[in-house]
């Protein structure tokens, strides 16, 4: 129960709308995601956001006749080795989805999902709540 009162996790699973009630019209879509991807961008790990919004559109849009190919996309985009926005995940990770990715399901990139959402939330996004890029966002 306290893990899912988190504010990034709020931040994430509200899609951005709300980290607190405070913060609700800051961290819209395109207030709170654009200032949080400039902040990614600026520590060159932009890729994290970008693949877990990602893994979220394939989730809300599958099962459907394109599935393949939106995997196949992310898998591309994101997990396969000199991908142009390659995630860190580890190799089982990233062995796990090259195995499953000829017949990828709604939840096959979970395990990453899962490892960057970690990262964003335990590292990332705290340094972001103290950064200037917040606080000029805050501000307005």
């Amino acid at each position: 129960a306290e893990r899912s009162r988190c504010p990034f996790r709020i931040f994430c699973v509200a899609r951005f709308e709300a980290l607190r009630a405070a913060d609700s019209e800051l961290l819209s879509p395109t207030v709170g995601q654009m200032a949080f991807q400039d902040f990614l961008r600026t520590e060159y790990s932009e890729e994290n956001l970008m693949f877990w919004l990602a893994c979220q559109e394939y989730k809300k849009n599958s099962p459907s006749s394109g599935m393949e190919d939106a995997a196949q996309r992310i898998y591309s985009e994101f997990v396969q080795v000199d991908a142009p926005r390659q995630i860190n995940i580890d190799c089982a990770t990233r062995e796990e989805i090259s195995r499953n990715i000829c017949r990828p399901g709604p939840h096959c990139f979970d395990r990453a999902e899962k490892v960057i959402h970690r990262l964003m939330e335990n590292d990332c996004y705290p340094r972001f709540v103290k950064s200037e890029i917040y606080r000029l966002m805050k501000q307005h």
